[in-house]
């Protein structure tokens, strides 16, 4: 029993126990990060029929595929589909960020160049090959939830990148978080469950569907009303304010001085 002690700690002492042991942590880590987040992400419901899978192959193909590859497996110029899920799809296509027009710190929104049909179709295809985020029903988009809520998750995780108002602002290396105000309900949502670009990720563990319900009705109330302070200035916040304030007294000092001069002469 002795000599067996002895022998397990000087293994121990080896350098490779401590590389067996560092891997095995990992190992454990990454595979309950996977199966936390797994249970989490929303899944997609919808029944898509082999048509439109077939049309989306097809569709992906001729327009995405020179970049993406042949079986969505990505390439050193663009990364791959395989688990992004449809919501992903159905974000980047119908803003018209996909298909991209040239390379860039980041995609530009620009005209949408499918259909509604064609984007369910590469949406259904690209679904097909992997569980990832489904697009949102209807039922979770409905603005009923509440201000006060969503102003402050908002603030607390998004507000960083997006201003406080929803007004976007500058990120590093020529990259933006956009402006949020002509985002629909459904684009937010997608958003949210997919991270693009620099986005991160809200799974429905980080922020529940009914808080991102609160988010989307904060945001509807910021495009439909104006603010109680009177002009916005663009909603930049109070280096602008202050700016706009010490110019418009600056003004002020010159004008008496030049109605003073011109009155003593």
């Amino acid at each position: 029993m002795t000599q067996f002690k002895k022998k397990i700690n000087g293994m121990r002492r080896r350098p490779m126990a401590l590389g067996i042991v560092l891997f095995a942590g990992l190992l454990a880590v990454g595979t309950g990060y996977s199966a936390v987040s797994a249970a989490v992400s929303p899944k997609s419901q919808t029944q898509y029929s082999a048509e439109d899978i077939a049309l989306g192959k097809k569709l992906f193909l001729s327009n995405c595929s020179s970049c993406h590859g042949k079986n969505a497996e990505g390439s050193a110029n663009a990364p791959s589909l395989i688990g992004v899920g449809e919501a992903s799809v159905d974000f980047q296509v119908s803003t018209g960020r996909m298909p991209g027009a040239a390379s860039g710190p980041q995609l530009e929104v620009k005209p949408v160049q499918f259909t509604a049909d064609q984007i369910s179709a590469l949406a259904a295809y690209v679904g097909s090959l992997a569980e990832g985020p489904a697009i949102p029903d209807q039922s979770i988009l409905q603005l009923t939830g509440d201000l006060n809520t969503g102003g402050e998750l908002f603030r607390v995780n998004c507000a960083m990148c997006h201003n406080a108002a929803g007004a976007g602002g500058a990120l590093t290396q020529g990259k933006y978080a956009p402006n949020l105000m002509g985002s629909s309900a459904k684009t937010i949502y997608e958003a949210m469950v997919t991270g693009p670009q620099n986005m991160p990720v809200f799974n429905d563990e980080n922020i529940t569907p009914q808080e991102k319900n609160d988010i989307i009705t904060y945001l509807a109330y910021l495009q439909t009303n104006r603010s109680v302070g009177g002009e916005e200035l663009g909603n930049l916040g109070p280096v602008t304010e202050g700016l706009v304030a010490w110019l418009g007294l600056l003004g002020l000092i010159v004008a008496i001085t030049v109605w003073l001069g011109a009155k003593s002469n």
